[in-house]
C-alpha cells in the first residue's frame, strides 16, 4: 500500500521507519510519529508552507493564525532560529497541541518557552510590523481577515487559503475566465500588491492537498500605486 502524503490517517510508531535519515524533516517525522496524534497530511502541509515562507522571510515573531495544534509555528522556529518566539492564535486549542509541543521541545530543547497559545480571535491580538504572520487553511473569509490584519501593520505573511466561499469572499470580475476559488485567490494577490506589498504566488504539491495555492507577501516595495490602479495602461 502506498504512503500518501495527503492522507488524514494519523502518523504512528509504525511509520518511524519512513523517516530514517538525519535531515530536519526526518527528525521531525520521527518525533511526531512517536506521539501518534497528528494526521499525516498536516506534517507535509506545515513543512511545505514553512520552508517556502522561510526562503522569503526570516526573523520576527511568528504568528500562526488558526494554528490549532501549532505545528506550523514550531516548524517556522526550527527553520529559522532568529525568530525569538511564536504565537499560535486559535479560539480553540485541540488536545493534540500539548502532545505535539512536548514532543518537539524534547527533540529540540531550544524551543522551550518560545511557543505560546492564545485562545481568542485574531481581532484581539496586537500585531506589529516585525511579525511574520502565517496561516495554513484558514477557512473562507478568515484568510481575508488574516491578510487585512497583517497589511494594516505592514507585517510579512504567508497564507494557504481554503474553503473559498462565493458569499463571503471576493472573486471580483474574474469568474468568467477562471473557477471561483482561483478567482478569489487571484483577487487576494492583486489587493495585497495594491497595498504596497511584493507578492509571490506559489503552490505546494497537489498530492498533499488540492487547496495548494500559497500566497506570500512582504511590505514596503511599492512607493506608489501600481500603474493599473492609477489608470495608466
Amino acid at each position: 500500500m502506498s504512503f500518501s502524503h495527503g492522507a488524514k490517517d494519523r502518523l504512528t510508531r509504525h511509520d518511524l521507519g519512513r523517516f530514517p535519515g538525519d535531515s530536519l524533516f526526518d527528525r521531525l517525522g520521527r518525533a511526531l510519529a512517536g506521539v501518534e496524534v497528528l494526521p499525516r497530511k498536516e506534517l507535509y502541509e506545515a513543512w511545505e508552507v514553512a520552508r517556502r515562507a522561510r526562503r522569503r522571510c526570516r526573523g520576527g515573531r511568528v504568528v500562526d493564525v488558526a494554528g490549532g495544534h501549532g505545528l506550523l509555528a514550531h516548524v517556522m522556529l526550527l527553520l529559522d532560529d532568529t525568530s525569538p518566539e511564536a504565537l499560535v492564535v486559535d479560539p480553540m486549542r485541540p488536545p493534540s497541541a500539548d502532545a505535539i509541543s512536548t514532543a518537539l521541545t524534547a527533540a529540540w530543547p531550544r524551543l522551550a518557552g518560545r511557543v505560546r497559545y492564545e485562545t481568542r480571535p485574531l481581532g484581539e491580538v496586537a500585531l506589529t510590523g516585525d511579525d511574520m504572520v502565517v496561516s495554513s487553511h484558514a477557512c473562507g473569509a478568515l484568510t481575508d481577515q488574516v491578510l487585512d490584519a497583517a497589511a494594516r501593520v505592514g507585517a510579512r505573511l504567508a497564507v494557504l487559503p481554503c474553503c473559498h466561499d462565493a458569499d463571503t469572499c471576493d472573486a471580483g470580475p474574474l469568474t468568467g475566465w477562471m473557477d471561483l476559488a482561483l478567482a478569489i485567490d487571484a483577487m487576494r494577490a492583486v489587493r495585497l500588491e495594491a497595498r504596497g506589498y511584493r507578492v509571490w504566488t506559489q503552490t505546494i504539491p497537489g498530492a498533499i492537498t488540492p487547496k495548494n495555492r500559497l500566497l506570500l507577501g512582504e511590505p514596503g516595495v511599492h512607493s506608489s500605486p501600481p500603474a493599473w490602479e492609477s489608470g495608466t495602461e
